[in-house]
C-alpha cells in the first residue's frame, strides 16, 4: 500500500502530507489540533517568528505526551500492583483449599 499527500493548513500556509491509506483522518485532527495551538500561541505572542511559534508549540505538544506516558505508566504499575495481588489471593486460597482437603 502506498501513501498518497493530504493537504493541511498551519497558519494561512497549505502543506502536503504523505499520508498511509485509511489515516487521513488522524492526520487531519492531529493538523487540526496543531493549528489551534499555533494560532493560540500565534495570539498570545505575535512578536515571534513561524519557527519560534513551532518551536513554543513543539514543546508544548512534547510536554503534554510526557505527562501523558508518565500517566499510563503510573497506570500500568498500579495494574501490575493489583494483578500481583490477586494472584497472591488466588495463591493463598489454594494452599488453604489444598491444606483443607488433606
Amino acid at each position: 500500500m502506498s501513501s498518497h499527500a493530504i493537504e493541511i493548513s498551519l497558519l494561512g500556509r497549505t502543506y502536503s502530507i504523505a499520508c498511509p491509506p485509511g489515516q487521513e483522518g488522524a492526520l487531519q485532527h492531529v493538523a487540526k489540533n496543531l493549528e489551534q495551538q499555533l494560532s493560540s500561541l500565534k495570539t498570545r505572542t505575535n512578536n515571534l517568528s513561524r519557527e519560534e511559534i513551532a518551536i513554543m508549540a513543539a514543546l508544548n505538544i512534547g510536554y503534554e505526551l510526557l505527562e501523558e506516558q508518565q500517566k499510563n505508566q503510573d497506570y500500568i504499575k498500579q495494574m501490575d500492583d493489583k494483578i500481583g495481588l490477586l494472584q497472591s489471593t488466588l495463591e493463598n486460597a489454594l494452599v488453604e483449599k489444598s491444606t483443607k482437603d488433606d
